[in-house]
């Protein structure tokens, strides 16, 4: 038996006993050891994924953990190996596969929102999913690797260029990662962030903020371009504000790459993508080499993860932490501790 995080409907987490199922042929079984919130979970939180999530879910897909038991016909893993996990499985069959992008095949399985996630116990998945991770990466920063690699495909998708300027619409966890990142790539990067805690957390890093609602933004990009705007924006923010921002602030021929999940459609301006000859770039999940890349970036330390985490739960606590990243505040990355907690298991049995 093994305890779960699971969402039972809009605005509702329990923690519940749930089955460990033996890892059948290719598959091995993990003992996850940290789990990050991200804001997929608190869409399914909050109900407006409910077409697509079946009720009771196991949620979580941002893991780090080890290897517990392996399946049959599973070559190269060994129990304590440590690793993560890239939560996707493709059907290989779809146009999409068959154009080369798995990643986003059309009948895509999310690993913790279509089917049940890490945020347990025990967590039994395909070894085809398996990240190695380097043995010297401690577990709770290894947690951030799977947010870093929607960072680097992110990037990679806005093909972001040594000495380019880029402006970041959200200072969240992935903005700031995807200002990591392309700071890493050699470009000139500004966050413009609401919320004076995160914008305080990404000058730590070093990097430069603006906030948004106490200054012209139009103006401070025309002042830092010299009036030619920023090459390329990216729309963290998921709100109808920060897409007119980042579209606002680009300069002629840039790239506007949308990472937020938006919930309802958005107007946009689109004069200004005719005006300028802009190009919008959708960027979604990831792919091997974006995880292995990230994998290095967590390790070598170009990601602090220590200092974007702001705290760790116990399994057990998992329902009240949704409801304290749900309410903003002094709050960027919370992980949960899913090692054995005996007691909680034994209040719910």
């Amino acid at each position: 038996m093994t305890l779960a995080v699971r969402y039972t409907a809009a605005r509702t987490l329990d923690t519940a006993p749930a089955e460990t199922r033996e890892p059948g042929h290719g598959e091995v079984e993990l003992a996850p050891a940290f789990v990050g919130i991200c804001g997929t979970d608190l869409h399914i939180f909050h109900g407006d994924m409910d077409a697509r999530v079946a009720a009771p879910a196991v949620l979580g897909h941002e893991m780090s953990g080890r290897i517990v038991r392996v399946g049959p016909g599973v070559q190269g893993w060994e129990p304590g190996d440590a690793v993560t996990v890239m939560p996707l499985r493709w059907d290989g069959s779809c146009p999409a596969c068959r154009a080369g992008h798995q990643h986003i095949c059309q009948n895509l399985d999310f690993i913790g929102i279509d089917s049940p996630g890490a945020m347990q116990q025990r967590w039994t998945v395909p070894a085809s999913t398996l990240v190695r991770l380097p043995d010297t990466l401690p577990l709770d920063h290894a947690a951030l690797v799977e947010p870093t690699a929607v960072a680097v495909h992110d990037v990679g998708r806005a093909g972001v260029r040594e000495g380019e300027r880029v402006v970041v619409v959200g200072g969240g966890p992935v903005g700031v990662l995807i200002a990591l990142v392309a700071r890493a790539a050699g470009a000139d990067v500004k966050v413009m962030e609401l919320n004076a805690h995160r914008r305080q957390l990404a000058e730590e890093q070093g990097l430069t903020t603006w906030d948004p609602a106490a200054a012209d933004v139009s103006a401070l990009v025309a002042e830092w371009t010299a009036g030619a705007g920023a090459d390329v924006a990216f729309e963290v923010s998921g709100a109808a504000g920060g897409v007119d921002t980042a579209v606002d602030v680009l300069g002629v021929r840039g790239r506007l790459c949308l990472v937020a999940i938006h919930p309802r459609p958005r107007e946009i301006n689109l004069h200004r993508f005719f005006w300028r000859e802009l190009t919008l770039v959708g960027a979604r999940l990831y792919d091997r080499s974006d995880f292995e890349k990230a994998v290095t970036l967590v390790a070598d330390g170009t990601v602090p993860a220590e200092r974007l985490i702001t705290e760790i739960v116990p399994l057990s606590q998992a329902p009240a932490a949704f409801e304290a990243l749900e309410g903003g505040g002094d709050v960027m990355k919370i992980l949960v501790d899913c090692t054995d907690d005996t007691d909680a298991l034994g209040a719910v049995e």
